[in-house]
Order: C-alpha cells, then sequence, then structure tokens
C-alpha cells in the first residue's frame, strides 16, 4: 500500500471471494479511494437508509450523496419492454475499482425492496424517464 489513507477502510474480501481489485486501487497514486470509506458497517446503515426511501425526491438525494461521497453511482433505468412490476426495472451500479461483489448486489437491492414498498416512486422514475408522458 504505497498511500497513507487518513480514513477507515473496507476491510478486503476472501482471495477469490471478489473482483473488486481494492489492492490494485490502494496501489493506484490517482486512484479514487472513497469508496473504500464504506466499511461493512457503513453499508448496512446504508442500505436500511435505502429501504427507508419515501419520496422519488429522497431518492435522488441518496443517489447524489452517493456518488459525492463514495463515488458511487447508481443507475435506476426502465427496461427495454414494459414495466409492469418494480422487476421490469434496470437497477445496478456502475462497474468501478474498490466496489465489492456483495455491494454490487446489496444496494439495488435494497432499492428494489423500496421501490415496492413505495410504487410512487417507480412511477415518478417511469415519469421522469417520459414513459407515462402526459397520462
Amino acid at each position: 500500500m504505497s498511500q497513507s489513507i487518513p480514513f477507515p477502510i473496507r476491510k478486503e474480501c476472501p482471495p477469490g471471494a471478489c473482483t473488486c481489485d481494492r489492492d490494485g486501487l490502494l496501489n493506484d497514486p490517482g486512484g479514487d479511494l472513497r469508496i473504500l470509506r464504506l466499511t461493512m458497517a457503513d453499508e448496512k446503515k446504508l442500505i436500511t437508509r435505502i429501504e427507508n426511501i419515501s419520496s422519488y425526491a429522497d431518492l435522488k438525494h441518496i443517489e447524489v450523496r452517493m456518488q459525492a461521497q463514495l463515488g458511487i453511482v447508481l443507475q435506476i433505468n426502465p427496461g427495454s419492454r414494459e414495466v409492469r412490476t418494480v422487476r421490469g426495472l434496470n437497477i445496478q451500479l456502475v462497474e468501478r475499482p474498490g466496489l465489492c461483489r456483495k455491494t454490487r448486489q446489496s444496494i439495488p437491492a435494497a432499492v428494489r425492496r423500496c421501490l415496492e414498498k413505495n410504487p410512487e416512486i417507480v412511477y415518478a422514475i417511469l415519469n421522469a424517464s417520459d414513459l407515462l408522458g402526459a397520462a
């Protein structure tokens, strides 16, 4: 590790269990280390926060905060076919070094649970994508 890191970082995954390239990121002098701030405890807090989102504005706020503080880009887009349920939405995190495989799965799953509890947010997402038009 060639850099001195002034904050606690996420523990490394067991060998072969993840493809996050954490070591490569730590050894890159120009690497964006913000993602490593997301410790396991902080990830659990974030998941809880996402699951308790109650409005589209709150979802957008969390997206902006995740990108600003951690460099995580959350993408929520309607699927290529009809969107009849929350399963019709594509929810994913943009790949980047240091982003753990478990995190890439847990955050979209938390968003999906939030959307299942709050269908009005799904309608706002569809409306923002102009799928509902003037309906």
